[in-house]
């Protein structure tokens, strides 16, 4: 594919993806960064793939990043998962903590 095809396929998914996340009520968040998080995991096994077929200098240092970012993506994305989902868990039960009853 020509450069031009890549950037134009780029920006239309860039304005695409901005608008499906901006229509999604907040109690979905959730679910749809975990499904983000299982995308961010295709996509390090790509770059995987690449870099383990790279025959140039120049795509074997691209794919290597792209391993990087997408590794630190996917770490993230789990993180603020988990955070999300301790705050719809119930607080724990235990002996009051002063204040009224």
């Amino acid at each position: 594919m020509e450069p031009m095809s890549l950037l134009s396929i780029f920006v239309l998914s860039v304005f695409i993806g901005f608008e499906v996340v901006s229509k999604v009520s907040s109690t979905l968040h959730t679910p749809l960064m975990s499904g983000a998080n299982a995308i961010h995991g295709i996509i390090l096994v790509g770059a995987i793939v690449v870099a383990g077929q790279a025959e140039n200098m120049g795509i074997l240092i691209f794919a290597l990043v792209a391993v990087l970012l997408s590794t630190i993506n996917l770490v993230g994305g789990f993180v603020v998962t988990d955070r999300m989902l301790e705050m719809f868990a119930g607080r724990k039960t235990g002996a009051p903590q002063g204040g009224k009853r």
